[in-house]
């Protein structure tokens, strides 16, 4: 075990070069950043070996009361706990900040049923579905009234 801690395991070169490699061929990443890389995945792979945790703890993150949930819903638009701006849709906001919306409800401690989209752009969207015939049948007529006949 002593000589694993004196300098660096062949294999974990080995892997570090090959993840690398992998990286690369996906990504673009400029030459002189190549030599961190290579180090920054080598130095990971040491402490996975070594039981250590490479990553840093998780941020905590303070929960919103429920009158700050309720605040946070409004008809034209839902606050991100994120930033604090509005927004008519949450989902592209939040795969911008790494989450989806399960993970968003989970770290802030939302119920369930919070919504992603701003009531008033949800009947926009649907009622702009609607007009263009999204939701009906191919070759169904387009209903004119459900009320009551006349007679």
């Amino acid at each position: 075990m002593s000589e694993e801690s004196q300098g660096p395991n062949p294999e974990f070169i080995a892997l570090a070069g090959d993840i690398v490699s992998a990286y690369v061929s996906n990504n673009s990443v400029p030459v002189t950043e190549l030599p961190t890389l290579i180090a920054n995945i080598h130095t990971a792979l040491q402490g996975l070996a070594s039981g250590a945790a490479a990553a840093a703890p998780a941020e905590t993150v303070e929960k919103p009361s429920p009158a700050q949930i309720r605040k946070s819903i409004t008809p034209d638009a839902l606050i991100s706990f994120i930033d604090g701006k509005p927004y008519k849709t949450l989902k592209r906001h939040l795969t911008g900040h790494g989450l989806d919306p399960y993970s968003y409800r989970q770290r802030y401690g939302l119920p369930t049923d919070y919504p992603m989209v701003a009531a008033n752009y949800a009947a926009q969207r649907s009622e702009l579905a609607k007009s263009i015939g999204l939701g009906r049948a191919a070759g169904q007529p387009e209903e004119t009234s459900r009320g009551r006949k006349g007679g």
